[in-house]
């Protein structure tokens, strides 16, 4: 291993000097390489693969930051852990912005062709592809880089096509014409969870129909008038009495002069609008289902382009939002428009482009979902799969049990293409692994299907198709099942629930064994992060501020089982300010070391000082509650014991305790705390590696003796010689009593620079032998020159009083402040705050006010009473000891 100069530090920390340093250096020594055949426990983790379109941003840095806290802590636990990372395709984005770029030259990709225009996708790739894995590298990520996978790799390529083929010639998949949801942005259906659903404000028409044959009408209420031109019949529940002896009648459908009937539908809502209901089946996936049970024809009057078809009659050309408005002026003009109210209903918008999504009859290719779902469902029932937190087993059963078959066919050209090829000359489909040549039943020519398959399709192979499925590869055999998946749980039923169908089917094992769902990171207030809304956060950006190791533990610290993350630059900077206190402890440290620390001997043990013990204890305790905290994922509870540990006991007590000593303590005292605090900053950096690798990795790169870099040493086992409870007691009553000392100097105001004098007094034996133990100690703490016993403190002469537990302390003001200056001074203050506490009274008491003020202005005045009224009390308190004789 590297080594610096001595064991000195740079005043301040700066991690653009050393982050990328030691990043190159792990890689160049390959310690984020797995070994398929080592013979330690495999521990297994395959990254949410990123669209590789994509750049980092907030929810890219907590997943992979997560992932790569359990992956340093397991290597460091001895084991032979694989981060496998990868990227997906991400069809409709990646397609997206490749024709996004032709459109700049004038070009289309039909104006390639799709042979010319995949060579185009794939250059596009090569040049911009790696740009989410060189950030990922940025954020510290320790993957094993070289088994990086694709998902249009040839290996997964293979996987995908044999899956595909398998589930058709198994009646699992098929193709068919049903109604999908047809994004007219991306040109292409999505399944039903790549539509987003927004509750937008509307409004709703009631627009009547005439009666054929005979005077009278009835009035249907609608969302989308433009869709009324493909209505092929009116709907009434069988339940509702007022439409009985209207049920097989046929009314006008205005504005086309079509005949409809009246039929009669389960599905209908008496309650929606004037229970009666338009039933437009090419255009409503409820409508969808009417028309296939009373057998109704399907009228496509709003194209794939999003504009009206011929069968739309006058109104065909028009976009489809503007045939609405061109609708409704038609049927004002025929007096057939009853009524317009508000409206609010959700309304289904892509997940990519963010495009109202259009219903629309098409065929497509399908996956038979529900023999899959049931044994998923079974694998969460019976344990074999935990999820984390476990409430999101409930819903998931929930979607998992109402679950609809997968529309898996993309209108795109990017993706894995199809494979099915149909003959243009007897119509026969064939679906195979490999490409046919010849219709087998005819000998006819054959083409191939021109869609691809949705992204998610080869996602929901990633854990096996990664490992070299369908080949029986060693890996698959070391690795699979995976220990973990990392995600958000956003994303539970695109592709968790995908990947344990998948895995189940084709492995008959799990995929994973468990489940980590995070939050989202939102922003400060709490509000999801959106580029439309300005309130992003770039994680690049933080790094360059911050530093990587501060972002890190900033996003650990606050990540708590079932909640989102709300991020601040306040916080980003107190973590910041950690890290620097871990580095300016380790400086100071540094300073007093040598090349002789040796660890504290089993045998001295008994001897130690006891805040020496205390916080061998306290370390020893810290290292049980961090691997207790990662082994249930609790990734608050192991960042804040640290940051207690380190930030409140080793720097500000443990350090102030034994700053005397290292200056001018006895050599043996000098070594022994040497030791112990080499010891202690020894586990605790160990303790930080897999959160914050950066600033730990250079410190311990400094400390004497160092053989190995600090990501392959042994994470810190608890060691029961070192567990010394007598001694945590003890130096709690001696922390309580500083504190108490320092609280009522604070009170008072005596100025931080005097010196006091202190007498203290207590009837319990044991605690008068610590605190004459820790006398000096006590009096460096808090500024005094003595610190003296007595059998009663004084009762006349002021001074300040105060309790720890059963021992009360005393100290005297006089020599230390003018007491008829502070008496002045406070009588004053106290005057003042009596004439503004009786404003905000008069305030709070007055009816008018609490009527017409807004709430937050009543709120901050409650607050601004409670403040001085708090204030008040203080100054009282102090009067009333300046009075004492």
């Amino acid at each position: 291993m590297r080594r610096m100069e001595g064991f000195h530090l740079p005043k301040s920390c700066q991690p653009g000097e050393y982050e990328d340093k030691w990043y190159r250096y792990w890689m160049d020594h390959q310690y984020f390489a797995a070994d398929a055949n080592s013979e330690k426990t495999a521990y297994c983790i395959v990254i949410p693969p990123p669209n590789v379109t994509g750049s980092l941003h907030m929810g890219h840095a907590l997943n992979n930051t997560l992932q790569d806290i359990l992956i340093r802590w397991r290597r460091m636990q001895g084991m032979d852990a694989l981060w496998l990372p990868g990227t997906d395709h991400a069809g409709i984005s990646t397609q997206h912005l490749v024709e996004k770029d032709l459109k700049k030259k004038g070009l289309t990709r039909q104006d390639l062709g799709r042979e010319k225009f995949e060579e185009a996708v794939w250059k596009w790739k090569e040049k911009y592809g790696g740009k989410i894995i060189e950030q990922l590298k940025k954020l510290g990520s320790s993957c094993d880089w070289p088994k990086e996978r694709f998902t249009l790799d040839e290996g997964l390529s293979r996987a995908v096509r044999k899956v595909f083929v398998s589930l058709y010639k198994e009646g699992l998949i098929y193709r068919g014409c049903y109604i999908v949801n047809w994004c007219v942005g991306c040109k292409t259906a999505l399944s039903d969870l790549e539509v987003t659903h927004q509750e937008l404000e509307s409004h709703l028409y009631y627009i009547q129909y005439p009666f054929v044959g005979g005077e009278g009408h009835i009035t249907v209420a609608t969302t989308r008038p433009e869709t009324m031109l493909g209505d092929t019949a009116v709907a009434v529940s069988p339940h509702d009495e007022r439409f009985k002896s209207m049920v097989g009648k046929k009314v006008i459908l205005p504005l086309m002069e079509r005949e409809i009937p009246i039929i009669v539908d389960e599905a209908v809502d008496p309650a929606f609008g004037t229970g009666l209901v338009k039933v437009t089946p090419a255009h409503d996936p409820n409508d969808f289902d009417i028309g296939n049970r009373a057998g109704l024809e399907r009228v496509q009057v709003i194209a794939l382009d999003g504009k009206m078809s011929r069968d739309a009659g006058t109104f065909a050309g028009m976009d489809r939002f503007e045939a609405r408005e061109a609708v409704l002026k038609a049927l004002k003009e025929k007096q057939l428009l009853d009524k317009v109210v508000p409206y609010a209903h959700s309304v289904g918008h892509c997940y990519r482009c963010n495009t109202v999504v259009e219903p629309t009859v098409s065929t497509q290719w399908f996956v038979r979902i529900k023999p899959l779902a049931d044994s998923a469902v079974e694998a969460i029932r019976d344990g074999r799969i935990q999820f984390i937190p476990e409430h999101w087993n409930k819903t998931f059963y929930e979607w998992m049990e109402n679950i609809h078959d997968w529309c898996i066919s993309r209108q795109l050209w990017w993706g894995h293409r199809i494979p099915a090829w149909y003959c243009t000359g007897c119509g026969e489909v064939h679906v195979e692994e490999e490409s046919p040549e010849r219709c087998t039943k005819c000998g006819g020519h054959l083409e191939q299907d021109e869609d691809v398959l949705d992204t998610w399709f080869s996602s929901a192979l990633w854990p096996f198709s990664t490992m070299g499925w369908p080949e029986k590869t060693r890996a698959l055999e070391r690795y699979y099942p995976a220990s973990v998946m990392v995600t958000g749980f956003d994303i539970l039923f695109f592709w968790v629930a995908r990947m344990v169908m998948m895995g189940l089917k084709f492995m008959e094992d799990i995929p994973f064994e468990k489940v980590y769902f995070h939050g989202l990171v939102r922003d400060q207030e709490g509000d999801k992060m959106s580029k439309t809304r300005g309130n992003t956060v770039d994680p690049l950006e933080i790094i360059e501020e911050y530093g990587t190791d501060a972002l890190r533990f900033t996003l650990t610290i606050m990540t708590m089982p079932g909640s989102d993350i709300p991020l601040s630059p306040e916080r980003m900077a107190g973590y910041k300010a950690f890290i620097n206190k871990i580095w300016n402890a380790s400086r100071f440290l540094f300073f007093h070391l040598d090349e002789n620390i040796r660890p504290v001997a089993t045998e001295d043990l008994p001897s130690l000082r006891r805040e020496h013990k205390w916080i061998l204890s306290r370390v020893h305790r810290l290292i049980e509650t961090v691997n207790d905290s990662l082994e249930a994922f609790n990734f608050f509870e192991a960042a804040d014991a640290l940051y207690h540990f380190m930030w409140h006991e080793f720097c500000d007590w443990y350090i102030e305790f034994i700053k005397p000593i290292l200056g001018s303590g006895p050599e043996k005292e000098k070594a022994e705390a040497k030791a112990v605090a080499t010891e202690c900053l020894d586990i605790v950096l160990r303790l930080l590696h897999p959160i914050i690798p950066f600033v730990t990795e250079e410190l311990w790169e400094k400390m004497p003796d160092r053989e190995t870099p600090l990501i392959i040493a042994p994470f810190p086992a608890s060691d029961p010689a070192k567990n010394f409870p007598e001694a945590e007691q003890e130096m709690d009553c001696v922390m309580d009593m500083v504190r108490k000392i320092r609280n009522v100097r604070g009170e008072m105001r005596i100025d931080p620079g005097v010196k006091i004098e202190l007498y203290w007094s207590t009837g319990n034996k044991g605690k008068k032998e610590i605190i004459s133990y820790h006398q000096e100690q006590i009096c460096a703490l808090v500024r005094a020159e003595r610190f003296d016993h007595v059998e009663a403190l004084p009762q006349k002469e002021a001074g300040a009083r105060g309790f720890s537990g059963d021992t009360e302390f005393f100290i005297p003001l006089a020599g230390i402040m003018d007491l008829e200056k502070e008496r002045g001074r406070n009588l004053k203050e106290f005057q003042s705050l009596e004439i503004e506490l009786n404003r905000v009274r008069k305030k709070l008491d007055n009816e008018a006010f609490l009527k017409k003020a807004p709430k937050e202005v009543i709120l901050k005045n409650k607050s601004i009473y409670k403040e001085l009224q708090g204030k008040m009390d203080q100054v009282k308190k102090i009067l009333s000891i300046l009075e004492e004789k």
